[in-house]
């Protein structure tokens, strides 16, 4: 019996018939679909095998795309990523004597108080001189002058000893941090250079430390490999100068150092001559352009992997072709008993989605699969982009949808009669 509001509203009560019709048939072909892959596992999987190498690229490439973008912004914020340096670039020369316009450390503590956010920093200042060992060994190295918050600011490695610190400053005492390689060069090893001592134009020393750059710079840093730092009032000693070479600091907030930069620019160019030159900068623009970098690298090698899911789209097309001429008697036959141009192309456009879908689901959870396991049996964590999975079954979707559509569209169009003439 027809129930009364149906009776009421015929429209109503079409459109309920017609979707459930709509849903007898979808799910009719879903059960042909995979009739037919039943009969024929072998050629089956060997189609979607493309489609799983393809999906499980997709996947790997962003996988290592992150990793790698993970790695260059790590290296970066390992010298710094929140420190901002000063050094004197030129100009401003005195009309009496010609001298440079160079940083001091009044700019430095003008800085200090003027520009709110900096958690630590250091003035720098340089020498280039000979130390001697016992025995009348003598050796030229790179001398910095620093403050202990210098250890902070270039986020420095302490591999053995300690780093001088602000009793050591106040008391100027005659004690120093190496570099490593300076340490076994001279002595054999990092341990061996605690406590031993050289001179600096007969001023004894003490080695207390020795240090690394926590990411090597190539060289491109103010740190070379023979490099001995010293208490900034110390150094004085030598130069009778309140100059230096370069002002470091570092910023409490992330965010806020474009904006502190700028207030640091002006602090300093405020105290000095009008044509003076200085540069301020920081390491933000490295880390956006390392980003940058991998992001655009990332594209390119999806863009390759592309060009995998397109042939495994190719072959897919062509199983199906293959498929529609060997099944030519059961569309001439589905055709006679009633079925329509869009339910013959539903089904082999179905079945082509599916094959293309469940290469891609094997695929992703292969490509998931690998970085997941490497994350739990090292120490490394392997970044994973979600947004990576549906990027990987989206296309593994669309190819199904592009390259089924030719054989199921040939199918459809078969005349009847002939196909069951067909042998």
């Amino acid at each position: 019996m027809v129930p009364a509001a149906h009776t009421r509203n015929p429209v109503s009560f079409a459109r309920t018939l017609a979707s459930a019709k709509q849903t007898m048939v979808l799910s009719e072909i879903i059960h042909l679909a995979l009739d037919s892959f039943r009969a024929n596992k072998v050629r089956f999987a060997l189609t979607a095998l493309g489609m799983v190498m393809g999906s499980a690229s997709v996947i790997l490439v962003v996988t290592i795309g992150l990793t790698g973008k993970q790695y260059a912004i790590g290296l970066i914020q390992g010298i710094g990523a929140n420190m901002i340096v000063a050094d004197y670039q030129g100009g401003g020369m005195a009309a009496v004597n010609g001298s440079p316009d160079y940083l001091t450390r009044d700019d430095l503590n003008a800085v200090l108080q003027r520009v709110p956010g900096i958690m630590a920093s250091s003035p720098m200042l340089e020498m280039h001189d000979q130390i001697s060992f016992g025995q009348g060994h003598v050796k030229d190295v790179l001398i910095l002058g620093v403050a202990p918050q210098y250890e902070k600011v270039r986020n420095l490695v302490i591999l053995t000893g300690r780093f001088f610190d602000d009793q050591d400053e106040t008391g100027h005492a005659k004690v120093a941090v190496v570099t490593e390689a300076f340490a076994k060069n001279m002595f054999g090893s990092d341990a061996a250079a605690i406590n031993k001592s050289f001179a600096i134009s007969g001023i004894p020393f003490t080695i207390i430390g020795t240090f690394k750059e926590r990411v090597y710079t190539f060289g491109m840093s103010e740190v070379a490999d023979q490099t001995i730092l010293i208490p900034d009032p110390v150094a004085r000693y030598f130069t009778g100068t309140d100059e230096v070479k370069q002002l470091f600091f570092s910023v409490r907030d992330y965010n806020n150092i474009q904006n502190a930069r700028n207030q640091i620019a002006q602090v300093i160019q405020s105290r000095h001559r009008a044509n003076s030159t200085y540069d301020v900068n920081e390491y933000t623009a490295l880390v956006t352009t390392a980003a940058q970098i991998a992001d655009i690298l990332t594209v390119v090698l999806l863009l390759v992997s592309a060009v995998t899911l397109a042939v495994s789209g190719v072959g897919i097309m062509n199983i199906m072709l293959a498929t529609v001429r060997a099944r030519i008697r059961e569309i001439g036959i589905r055709k006679a008993v009633g079925a329509t141009y869009r339910e013959i192309q539903l089904q082999f456009l179905t079945e082509a989605i599916l094959i293309s879908l469940s290469g891609g689901i094997v695929g992703t959870l292969l490509g998931l699969a690998i970085p997941l396991f490497l994350s739990a049996l090292t120490d490394y964590h392997i970044p994973v982009s979600w947004w990576s999975v549906w990027i990987s079954l989206g296309t593994a979707t669309l190819v199904g949808v592009v390259f089924g559509t030719l054989p199921a569209t040939r199918a459809a169009q078969m005349d009847p009669v002939e196909a069951l003439k067909y042998e």
